[in-house]
């Protein structure tokens, strides 16, 4: 399973979904898009968003922090 999270230091939202990964043990690759500028356009070429976060799990893009969009791309009921 591929997670990729865009984030910004100062983002709280971004903050919380990673914490919301690491407790269930779903491993994760961070892009801090405010020092990446790569990352960005990446970002808003995938999400068609500025804002932060955004994920991308196994191909699939969630924006923002969507508990139950997360836990159903990664197969997790709940």
């Amino acid at each position: 399973m591929a997670v990729l999270i865009y984030t910004t230091p100062t983002c709280q939202y971004c903050s919380k979904a990673k914490s919301y990964l690491r407790e269930r043990g779903i491993p994760f690759r961070e892009l801090d898009v405010s020092k990446n500028p790569s990352a960005a356009r990446e970002m808003v070429r995938k999400s068609g968003q500025m804002g932060v976060p955004v994920l991308d799990i196994n191909g699939k893009v969630i924006i923002g922090f969507d508990k139950a969009k997360i836990n159903q791309s990664l197969g997790i009921r709940g």
